[in-house]
């Protein structure tokens, strides 16, 4: 399971021209499920994202956690593309979409998170907070 989390200071998701997922200060997460990934990777990782000290602190050092912050979480099978053979990503790794989506589903109530549609052609939204974007694998 691979996650690209990104600082935001906001962030949204659009499906066919509505709005079915924002929020404001929090985390970005992009999330992608490969066929070994389980329910206990998801939560692992959900505590994770939970749990990373990227905010600022009093000092404006990245000492503090999500707190009172959103997450949106984004189904993104793309994070599994292999590009290493030729110029076309192989999507080969990335879980099928009936074992990925209640994986997915899992990991967003796990924590917290508003959604995107899984599956969906979705328009992702970000203002991001700085340059602060941290890929998370898990199992490592």
């Amino acid at each position: 399971m691979r996650a690209l989390v990104q600082r935001a200071l906001r962030a949204s998701v659009t499906v066919d021209g509505e709005v079915v997922g924002e929020i404001g200060p929090g985390l970005l997460v992009l999330l992608g499920i490969t066929g070994s990934d389980t329910e206990s990777h998801a939560a692992r990782l959900a505590e994770k994202v939970l749990a990373l000290r990227v905010f600022p602190d009093a000092d404006g050092r990245m000492n503090e956690p999500l707190g009172e912050r959103e997450v949106l979480c984004v189904s993104q099978f793309t994070l599994y593309g292999d590009t290493r053979r030729g110029n076309r990503p192989s999507y080969v790794a990335a879980a099928p979409g009936d074992y990925a989506e209640p994986l997915y589903e899992h990991f967003c109530r796990l924590a917290g998170a508003k959604r995107g549609i899984f599956g969906a052609d979705m328009k992702v939204e970000l203002l991001g907070d700085g340059p602060v974007t941290l890929l998370l694998e898990y199992p490592q």
